[in-house]
């Protein structure tokens, strides 16, 4: 790359690292965890490594210390604490059963011992070395590698980045994990560290021959800054696909609540959200989480307070309707699931119940200031899907929102209405 696409590749970088760092850091402070936390300090330090090794600022940086290229040093040493980092993940990511004992915290260790050596001898290696010319941010490896301490800088870093991402790829390699998303983001994982090694293809071979006074290679070695960059922005794919596609599911799945939460809680009683902002959460960018789970406790609560006016006529309905339409084989009534039939005889019911939760409002007394009717007397009748487990609720939810305007539902709540208005007309 040129030191124009440099400036401008390397700033963009680094803003985004700053932004995701931030970002994990909220989560990590809401959950935190040891590859949160790392995952974190990844980006933070991404950040600050691509700000040094914009030209512009790699230039500053050496005439306000008087030393040019000094900047090298923080950004490689960087380079390789971010790997480092991503190496520490792939390890904590292993499957709990497949860990021994403490194998997987002495393994931690170790790598972060050598690590941490290995950036040691950089510091030491690079702080021998008399750097006197002019510097040239993308040159640094040909221009300085006739000096044998930043020769052997190079070759620390160069190994040490080998070592890390060939381990960190075999490590993806091997691991099989539940979570297809999490398998995903191990996959990318392995081809960022692919890309990151295809830098070192590219600069040993050009460092080496720069040592014996040729530059003829001076090119090919410029090249392994672009296969790092693709690695970097593989790499966090990686590390924020799995978080960017769950939060962009439950966005959708928060609207998708959106008309069953109308029904039951805008429409039986406002207090049972949990704050003003409720109605407009489908909207909001931030809080994703909690406000999908606080969107389906607050569904939940309102299908319990309409509880009373729950009948079996709605649902019995929809099943009637169902098996009349397998006996005559119509095609969009007969593909119904049993998850599916439940969630259009649930909807039905809560759909009924609705309409006599409202009549009732408009018939009885109000028992308090915020207008709850008087409840029917008797028993409610079971609502289909009542005892679905905590953890499958959401799905179920879903389920029932997406089939409020089926039209085997329609279809229901006409028969009912036809059959509780002929059996008023005939009572005494």
């Amino acid at each position: 790359m040129s030191e124009g696409a440099s400036n401008v590749v390397y700033l963009v970088m680094s803003v985004a690292s700053l932004g995701i760092a931030i970002w994990k850091l909220a989560a990590c402070l809401r959950d935190p965890t040891p590859t949160l936390f790392l995952t974190t300090t990844n980006f933070l330090v991404a950040a600050a490594v691509y700000a040094m090794a914009t030209p512009s600022i790699y230039l500053a940086i050496g005439e306000a210390l008087g030393r040019p290229s000094f900047a090298t040093l923080p950004v490689y040493v960087g380079i390789v604490t971010c790997f480092a980092h991503l190496h520490l993940i792939t390890l904590l990511w292993s499957p709990r059963e497949e860990r021994t004992a403490g194998g997987a915290r002495r393994r931690v260790t170790s790598w972060t011992v050598a690590y941490v050596v290995a950036a040691a001898l950089m510091v030491v290696t690079f702080s021998t070395a008399e750097l006197t010319k002019p510097a040239d941010p993308l040159k640094f490896n040909t221009d300085y590698a006739h000096d044998p301490a930043i020769l052997l800088f190079l070759t620390i870093f160069l190994s040490t980045l080998s070592c890390t991402t060939l381990s960190t790829w075999r490590e993806c390699r091997g691991l099989k994990l539940r979570d297809t998303r999490m398998q995903h983001a191990l996959r990318s994982f392995g081809i960022a560290m692919l890309f990151v090694f295809g830098y070192v293809v590219c600069s040993a071979p050009a460092i080496a021959l720069a040592a014996t006074g040729s530059h003829a290679l001076d090119g090919i070695g410029l090249l392994g800054s672009t296969f790092g960059v693709v690695g970097a922005l593989i790499a966090y794919y990686g590390l924020t696909g799995a978080a960017i596609s769950a939060w962009l599911r439950e966005r959708r799945d928060i609207r998708a609540l959106q008309p069953l939460w109308n029904l039951v809680v805008e429409g039986v009683d406002p207090d049972l959200a949990f704050s003003a902002s409720s109605a407009r959460s489908h909207r909001l960018a931030t809080n994703v989480t909690f406000n999908l789970h606080r969107r389906v406790i607050e569904i939940l609560d309102g299908i319990r307070a309409l509880r009373p006016w729950v009948t079996s006529e709605a649902a019995e309905a929809v099943y009637a309707l169902h098996q009349r339409g397998l006996a005559q084989q119509q095609a969009n009534e007969a593909g119904l699931t049993d998850r599916e039939l439940q969630a259009v005889a649930t909807a039905a019911a809560l759909l009924d119940a609705s309409e006599r939760h409202h009549a009732a409002r408009r018939s009885y007394p109000f028992l308090d200031h915020v207008g709850r009717p008087q409840e029917p007397s008797g028993p409610s009748a079971p609502l289909p899907g009542e005892d679905t487990p905590a953890a499958d609720e959401r799905d179920r939810l879903l389920l029932v929102a997406g089939v409020l305007n089926d039209p085997l539902i329609a279809a229901a709540l006409r028969e009912v209405r036809a059959g509780r208005s002929e059996a008023a007309a005939g009572r005494p």
